[in-house]
Parts: structure tokens; C-alpha cells; sequence
């Protein structure tokens, strides 16, 4: 990736999506009073089942905000690098990064 589009998409965050921005808030703070539960449950030594319920919804949750993120990052930063003529270096990035959520 060349410096300039580095600094161009650094330009571009969440900030650029405020209601995508508060959404991830919200989703991060629900992922942190669910993993919070879940050591408590640990610590409590309670049902396997309740925990690995927990779990889940923890996983569900951060598939939410790798989506939210995403879809920000698709609408904002990589638009702006297509229109300043960087396009097919933040598709690239973009490619990059989902293989690492392939799960999500």
C-alpha cells in the first residue's frame, strides 16, 4: 500500500458513519458485559451449556460489528480510494483483511 492512500484512508474511520459508529459502540460494550458474564460463569463453575450459550452469543455479537465496520469501510474508505484514483490498492487491503473474517 503507497503512503498516500495510507494517509487518505486514514482520513476515513467510523467517524465518517456516525450511526455506524454508535452501533459499534453499543455492539462493543455488549460483547464486554457478555464476556464479563462469561467469566463469572467460569469463576461460578456453572453449566457447560450456559456458558458455551454465552459464547455463542459473544461470537454472534462480534460477527455483527466486523459487519458493521466492514460495510462502513466499503462506503466510506474505499469509495474515496476508487474516486482518488487508489481503488484497486484498498480492494486489495479490503481482500486481505476478510480473509482473516472468514468466519464472520
Amino acid at each position: 500500500m503507497t503512503e498516500e492512500l495510507l494517509v487518505l484512508l486514514q482520513q476515513g474511520s467510523l467517524a465518517a458513519h456516525p450511526e455506524a459508529k454508535r452501533h459499534a459502540q453499543r455492539l462493543v460494550r455488549t460483547v464486554i458485559g457478555h464476556t464479563q458474564g462469561i467469566e463469572r460463569m467460569i469463576e461460578e463453575e456453572r453449566y457447560c451449556i450456559d456458558i458455551l450459550k454465552q459464547i455463542a452469543a459473544v461470537q454472534g455479537l462480534l460477527t455483527k460489528l466486523a459487519h458493521t465496520v466492514s460495510e462502513a469501510h466499503m462506503k466510506h474508505c474505499v469509495r474515496l480510494a476508487i474516486e482518488e484514483g487508489h481503488g484497486e490498492e484498498a480492494v486489495e487491503e479490503l481482500m486481505e483483511t476478510l480473509k482473516y473474517l472468514r468466519s464472520v
